[in-house]
């Protein structure tokens, strides 16, 4: 019971918390959904690093590792140090520019101005919010799992739960990990997400640095930790030397992985993390340190996920992905570390779940309610209780999902990032691209819904771990010369490509929107007078 114990000890800080950022809320939504534009340098970094680890980077990475090598740290961890950094360059600055100027909250209301198009952004609402689902249900069981892997055992006097090993049932931890982030994302709003974010980032950073060690002296069994890390890792050498290699990973499919880190220019909670920031400058802080953050915390997990697969980590085989890093923990730290070990774990599982609730919150107040029945007849007390209300029916229906039977973390997490992925060519077009017409935005959004419908359909909705396109019966038939020069690739190429392919060719062949709405997000780009406004001829 110690480390549970524990455990409710760290969830009652986070209650306590979201109830003293309760305190400071202004009562406006815009301060619910931004914290009125307040956040730093040192928050947004902590915030939005926070919010980008999920139970998919910690849960999954080791999982994966376990199964499928060290290769798993090249497929997305050392790609995506750079790519997001890039992303928060590229696209975060400019958003959070034009969201100060023009007042945006969401996306939606970005693509809806830009674009001149209500219908577009009622469209892309419901494909975000079916993206996002699949992102919390990783975080939501990825946190039940942890928490039934090391509590087994604890119910044993009372003989409670024999089913699940008298262990709590993944089924109520996830329950528990959704009810304290909706009480403080309820309370806090984005203030209280975005200190729980930066509370919940330096607790599992810290600790799961400690976590490394302690496994890696428990599997190596030396008295230094350096000589613990040679000795366990020697032993995955001897006794599965091709988890030291890419040999389980295609190149192809290697390969075609560099685009899933861009999945983060178009996650709904990272845009609303960015327009946050109190200026600019404060997005330097995130752009130097984000990807070392990322090598402190994909490296121990990978390697602990390495060093499982060998006889002193003592895993039984039926073992499932989920469970590895939470039977590591419980084998190799003592009751009131593992407890400590298992909160630094959660940190970082919540530390997504709450922006990611309070963001749909946000758009469903935003752009469905207060836009169609328009923002005058609600006051900003009424416009706080809908996305309130929205967040409690969201966290009510993704535990309702979780109950149900569910894939591994990390493919879960793989084909969410591929549809927002697809989705980022859009959003760079609409900064940088001012030909970008309203037609090419509704080509590439239903090329991108179509394409991964038919991909996950055909994966048999992601039971497939090594589902790759093009198919290998496709370059046996007749049109088979189309795709035989295409090497096996991770479905996210297909997708992305026949997005970009739309949008490219239809905006290329319809009209762009208006000069007077280009000149709102482009003002400073020199445009050439029409003939009637310019008869000398004059450049």
């Amino acid at each position: 019971m110690i480390p549970l114990l524990v455990v409710a000890g760290y969830l009652a800080l986070l209650l306590v918390l979201g109830s003293v950022s309760n305190l400071l809320f202004r009562g406006t939504s815009r301060d619910y959904a931004l914290a009125s534009q307040t956040i730093g340098p040192v928050l947004l970094l902590l915030s939005l690093f926070g919010t980008t680890m999920t139970a998919f980077a910690l849960v999954g990475s080791t999982g994966r590792a376990y199964t499928l090598g060290a290769g798993v740290y090249g497929l997305l961890a050392s790609a995506s140090g750079i790519v997001h950094s890039l992303c928060f360059f590229l696209i975060g600055v400019p958003l959070w520019r034009l969201g100060r100027r023009h007042g945006f909250l969401t996306q939606v209301e970005f693509f809806r101005r830009r674009l001149e198009s209500p219908g577009l952004g009622l469209a892309l609402f419901p494909v975000l919010v079916g993206l996002v689902i699949p992102y919390l249900l990783v975080g939501v069981i990825g946190g039940g799992t942890v928490l039934e892997g090391v509590s087994r055992g604890a119910f044993r006097s009372w003989g409670w739960f024999p089913e699940h090993d008298f262990a709590l049932p993944s089924y109520l931890g996830s329950l528990l990990v959704c009810a304290v982030v909706l009480v403080y994302v309820f309370l806090g709003g984005m203030r209280g997400t975005a200190w729980a974010n930066a509370f919940q980032t330096t607790v599992f950073m810290v600790l799961g640095v400690i976590t490394f060690v302690v496994i890696a002296k428990g599997v190596g069994g030396r008295p230094s930790f350096w000589q613990s890390v040679q000795a366990a890792t020697q032993r995955v050498l001897q006794e599965n030397p091709a988890h030291l290699s890419r040999e389980n990973i295609p190149k192809s499919v290697y390969a075609s992985f560099l685009l899933i880190p861009l999945s983060v220019g178009m996650f709904p909670h990272i845009f609303q993390h960015w327009l946050t920031a109190r200026r600019a400058s404060a997005f330097k802080l995130p752009i130097v340190m984000h990807p070392i953050f990322i090598l402190v915390v994909w490296a121990p997990c990978v390697m602990i996920g390495l060093w499982a697969t060998t006889s002193a980590a003592g895993l039984p085989p039926e073992v499932k992905e989920n469970q590895v890093l939470a039977l590591m923990v419980s084998r190799f730290a003592g009751p009131w570390l593992t407890g400590l070990l298992t909160a630094g774990i959660l940190a970082a599982v919540m530390s997504s779940l709450d922006s990611q609730f309070l963001a749909l919150g946000t758009m469903f107040t935003n752009d469905v309610v207060l836009y169609y029945f328009g923002p005058e007849h609600f006051t900003e007390r009424r416009k706080v209780w809908l996305a309130r209300g929205f967040i409690v029916t969201i966290v009510a229906l993704t535990y309702l999902l979780s109950l149900f039977p569910h894939r591994a973390v990390f493919d879960m997490g793989l084909w969410c990032f591929a549809g927002f992925t697809a989705l980022v060519p859009l959003v760079l077009a609409a900064l940088y691209w001012p030909r970008l017409s309203r037609a090419g935005a509704w080509a590439s959004l239903a090329a991108m819904v179509a394409t991964w419908a038919v991909l996950f359909y055909r994966s048999d909705f992601g039971a497939n771990k090594r589902y790759a396109f093009p198919e290998p019966w496709m370059a046996q038939a007749s049109w088979g010369w189309l795709v035989s020069w295409c090497p096996p690739l991770h479905p996210v190429v297909a997708i992305t490509a026949a997005a970009t392919v739309a949008l490219v060719v239809v905006s290329l062949v319809t009209r762009p929107v208006r000069e007077e709405v280009l000149r709102e997000f482009f003002p400073s780009a020199e445009r050439p007078l029409a003939a009637a406004e310019n008869p000398a001829g004059v450049c």
